[in-house]
């Protein structure tokens, strides 16, 4: 799929080998591209602004917003947006390999006014035959509690065939019959049925009807919400082709993933999203420690995860 949109970047670092042409940027540490050698075949989106503006977000310290947009801490109110800061943030260069590379994140003055911890964020990438690991790690480098939520947010061309829309694409997730999910609602403005919009959970459980471990994309099936798959139901999530064959395939051990396109678009992208955290309920009136799935590391502690996406 060739883009049209362009997007001025910082600086753009690349992981190469015999299958896979990755090419990240500073910018977020975000990926930007990863393009099958053997054909030229791109896999992420492209970032085009009318549909969505990003590629391969990471969503730290918060996935996400906080219920009207703030939180509470230490007696305190703070303000946070959609998803929190890292992603609008240059990351620094630790090292780099022809195949790995590390990028790291610490606190400013800015960051600690409206989340006032010491931190240090580290995102790796490795790239092994078809797959792209991503490491993340957290540090506390603060002299009290650290509290934040992780997440990705990676953004995949769908369709793939020239197709003129997603409509009979689908979803392969791994090992289930069925799965039970929760509502996102639309943080965008559009009032969809009864929801609010202010992109809060809605803890109503739904039924997504499998077959054979699979959903296939009908009209309008990502205008509702955002579907949220709580409780480690599934570690593994593939994207397929209308023809049932799976592209891409994310792999992860977080405990609940959500699965996105933007509402009302029709558009030509749909997002897997291993997550450590989630939005606040649309019930929720506690602090920052009591936030569902917030992660806690004391004085001195680290937190180190990964997934993982193959490229079929």
């Amino acid at each position: 799929m060739k883009c049209l949109y362009e997007e001025e970047t910082d600086m753009r670092y690349t992981l190469e080998n015999e299958n896979l042409k990755v090419e990240i940027d500073s910018f977020g540490a975000e990926i930007k591209s990863v393009k099958r050698k053997s054909d030229n075949f791109e896999y992420m989106w492209c970032g085009d602004k009318k549909y969505w503006g990003r590629t391969s977000p990471v969503l730290f310290p918060f996935v996400g917003a906080p219920k009207n947009k703030e939180y509470r801490y230490d007696g305190k109110t703070y303000t946070m947006g959609q998803h929190g800061f890292a992603r609008d943030m240059e990351f620094t260069l630790e090292t780099q390999t022809e195949e790995n590379i590390s990028f790291v994140l610490t606190d400013t003055a800015e960051t600690c006014e409206k989340y006032p911890f010491h931190f240090a964020l580290h995102i790796g990438y490795e790239l092994c035959k078809n797959e792209v690991k991503v490491n993340w790690t957290v540090e506390n480098t603060d002299t009290k509690e650290l509290y934040f939520s992780i997440g990705a947010h990676p953004a995949f061309n769908c369709p793939v065939h020239g197709e003129g829309n997603k409509t009979g694409y689908g979803l392969k997730f791994g090992g289930l019959a069925d799965t039970i999910h929760h509502h996102g609602n639309t943080p965008d403005g559009t009032t969809i049925d009864n929801f609010v919009p202010d992109g809060m959970a809605v803890m109503e459980d739904k039924v997504l009807a499998l077959k054979d471990g699979c959903v296939t994309f009908t009209e309008g099936f990502f205008d509702e919400c955002t579907y949220m798959v709580e409780g480690k139901q599934t570690g593994e999530v593939s994207l397929l082709d209308r023809e049932g064959i799976p592209y891409v395939t994310v792999k992860f051990d977080t405990p609940l993933f959500a699965v996105w396109s933007p509402e009302g678009k029709n558009a030509p992208l749909v997002c897997i999203e291993p997550w450590y955290g989630r939005c606040d309920a649309t019930d929720f009136t506690g602090t920052l420690q009591q936030r569902d799935y917030e992660n806690m590391l004391p004085q001195g502690g680290t937190f180190k995860a990964a997934y993982s996406i193959a490229y079929l």
